[in-house]
């Protein structure tokens, strides 16, 4: 006998006369405590485990709608085997959905099961019909008028004993079959809860990220940047392929404990300091820096942007400089030690003194958050803004993510946030799973062929490919990694083009890139006379192979649209550790691509590569072309095998199947 008490029910012991359990719905993020992530035009498939007693038929739905909508969207689920359902359904329309399963005993479609097993052993079903027609004369009701005359005439030969053959042969017909599974008759029905989906839209999943300072866009050495340097540069930005271009931040920077060249705690006379220490007489996070320009001409950049396809990124960085106007005005937001100071930031072993981090346990953090979230949306109504690369967001709360991002999507939900958290796993995970649309990821350390391939796996076979969209970055500002210090044209060439073919969200820091400026700090991942701390001129006409190559890689990711997914990946048979093979298709296998890139930016590579045959629809035997849209170059491979060879003077293949 089990006995429990009344703190120990749960919905499944409740009083309940459902003969169906409905189990292990997926996809679901923690019970549902977390929305899943889509985009909008993509087709979301769910599956669930549905359980009858008995021997009965027994019939499931997959309900769901839009946030604007009231009435839900039926879609029947089919069986899988053993129990298990599955359907779908296409987000279409930007915003979020909810979906469930709805479960029931069908026992119009039982009786039709019942009869055709006692007509095939050769049973008089006289009564069986008369108990159909029931059947019949509920669904009569909702049926359209075709069907109504379809079904008056059934009915009528149920019910009479000179028309038993019609009846005989009608009870066990597929177009009855349809229309009681058109009409399904739901006895003693069982609900799931509803689970929630948020589609973003098609930027979410693809974009290509281009990142430089702008008080480094001057012309003339020696002279601060401003917004129409930037707005220069903007031709270069899009002749290389580049969608999004994201600016560090642009507010004023603080004079107090400002920061000199390469880290220094001691500024010097002209030191410009970091535009992460936000905050000073001219103003904090609404404002400009004076030397970049006013409002009209961010203004005008961000519209000249857009005019050529790209859109401009803000950094959304909550701290401030210790002469941040927050700092008289709110100092409730800070925590003071008792010597009346305030403990600079610190990230170990990093060491921030010249801002001071936000207090989000204070007394006033109602009116904090809200100070946040008046932020964001000033630069989205003032601007236009509509994508914000966020800093060191796991050292703020999770729960205040999710809320000023939400909060920011009901009045705009296009808003794009990108997560900058080079952090522990379940920390990235999390801030993912609060609403982040994208987040920076470990690729800047995944080197090696096991390596990428392990990490790749885990982002788009498991759980995570529902909740984390990975943004592949081989630099930043902050990390200068071992892979590209004093690293050559090789290296820099397959980085860029691991990231921009492995994911489908992809940036790179320059033109130290593409200039391969790597100059390090000894024994560090950071940049040596880093922009960071410093103006740095550079000459931005200049053209290279790197220029030439990473046009050429966004151009063609913006021309199929396979590479412009991450979760569609396979990787392939090589015959060779060097050697890093893989295969993408978009939904309907009319574009496929297949990348073979040389590890090894030191000596020439080769080795078989396997076709996925059974992935692009092709016969063993059967000839396909495969044309480099690099080199322009083509092949005929007719093979399973086929042989490759790279040299690291172009380290890779982009090849684009033709059948």
């Amino acid at each position: 006998m089990f006995i429990f008490t009344a703190n120990q029910t749960s919905k499944s012991l409740l009083m309940n006369q459902s003969r169906v359990i409905i189990e292990n719905i997926y996809p679901q993020l923690e019970g549902g405590t977390y929305a899943i992530k889509s985009i909008v035009g993509e087709y979301l498939p769910v599956t669930a485990t549905v359980v009858g007693d008995g021997h009965d038929v027994i019939a499931c739905s997959l309900l769901y709608k839009h946030q604007s909508e009231l009435k839900w969207i039926e879609v029947r689920m089919q069986p899988t085997g053993n129990d298990g359902w599955a359907a779908g359904f296409h987000t279409a329309k930007q915003g979020g959905y909810q979906y469930k399963i709805q479960a029931w005993v069908d026992h119009a479609l039982n009786w039709q099961h019942g009869i055709e097993r006692k007509i095939d052993d050769n049973q008089h079903v006289n009564s069986e019909l008369l108990e159909g027609a029931e059947y019949l004369e509920e669904i009569h009701k909702a049926a359209n008028a075709t069907e109504k005359k379809y079904l008056k005439e059934l009915i009528e030969a149920f019910k009479d004993s000179n028309q038993y053959e019609k009846a005989e042969a009608a009870s066990r017909s597929e177009e009855l079959h349809q229309i009681f599974i058109k009409y399904p008759i739901k006895s003693v029905v069982n609900e799931s809860e509803a689970l929630e989906a948020y589609a973003d839209r098609e930027k979410a999943r693809f974009s290509t990220w281009y990142e430089f300072f702008p008080r480094s866009a001057a012309r003339e050495e020696g002279q601060h940047g401003t917004f129409k340097d930037c707005e220069a540069l903007l031709p270069r930005v899009a002749k290389m392929g580049f969608d999004v271009l994201y600016f560090p931040p642009v507010h004023p920077i603080g004079r107090v404990n400002r920061k000199g060249k390469n880290n220094s705690t001691e500024a010097l006379d002209g030191d410009v300091g970091s535009p992460w220490g936000i905050g000073a007489e001219e103003g904090g996070h609404k404002s400009l820096h004076p030397d970049l320009g006013n409002e009209a001409d961010f203004k005008s950049l961000v519209d000249k942007a857009k005019e050529l396809g790209i859109e401009v990124a803000m950094d959304f960085a909550l701290q401030a400089a210790p002469d941040h106007p927050w700092v008289k005005s709110n100092p409730e937001w800070f925590k003071w030690r008792p010597d009346g100071t305030v403990q600079y930031a610190e990230n170990p072993p990093k060491k921030y003194q010249d801002i001071l981090p936000i207090y989000f346990e204070s007394t006033d953090w109602k009116n904090l958050w809200e100070e946040m979230l008046n932020c964001a949306l000033y630069w989205v109504e003032e601007f236009g803004i509509r994508i914000f690369r966020v800093d060191n967001p796991h050292t703020k709360p999770f729960y205040f993510w999710g809320w000023l991002m939400a909060e920011v999507k009901k009045k705009y939900p296009d808003v794009l946030f990108l997560s900058e958290a080079f952090t522990r796993p379940a920390v990235m995970h999390q801030l993912a799973k609060q609403g982040f649309s994208q987040s920076y990821t470990y690729f800047t350390w995944r080197n090696s062929k096991q390596e990428l391939i392990e990490y790749v796996e885990e982002l788009t076979k498991t759980d995570q490919k529902y909740f984390f969209r990975p943004n592949f970055w081989p630099n930043t500002p902050d990390i200068n990694p071992w892979a590209l210090q004093g690293g050559n044209e090789a290296i820099h060439l397959s980085r860029y083009f691991l990231a921009a073919t492995l994911s489908s969200n992809t940036g790179l820091y320059g033109p130290v890139y593409e200039y391969m400026v790597s100059d390090a700090v000894p024994g560090k991942e950071e940049y040596w006379d880093s922009e960071k701390y410093q103006l740095r001129h550079w000459n931005w006409e200049a053209e290279n192979k790197l220029t030439t190559l990473i046009s050429k890689i966004n151009h063609i990711r913006h021309q199929n649209a396979s590479l412009q997914q991450t979760n569609n990946i396979q990787f392939l048979g090589v015959e060779n550790d060097q050697l890093l093979a893989y295969f993408k298709s978009d939904v309907d296998g009319d574009n496929q691509t297949l990348m073979v890139v040389n590890l090894d930016p030191y000596y020439p590579q080769s080795g078989w590569v396997e076709l996925p045959l059974e992935a692009m629809g092709i016969q063993e035997g059967q000839a396909v072309t495969v044309h480099d849209l690099i080199t322009e170059s083509s092949y005929i491979w007719d093979k399973r095998w086929n042989f490759v060879e790279l040299h690291p003077a172009l380290p890779f293949h982009l090849f684009k199947i033709k059948k």
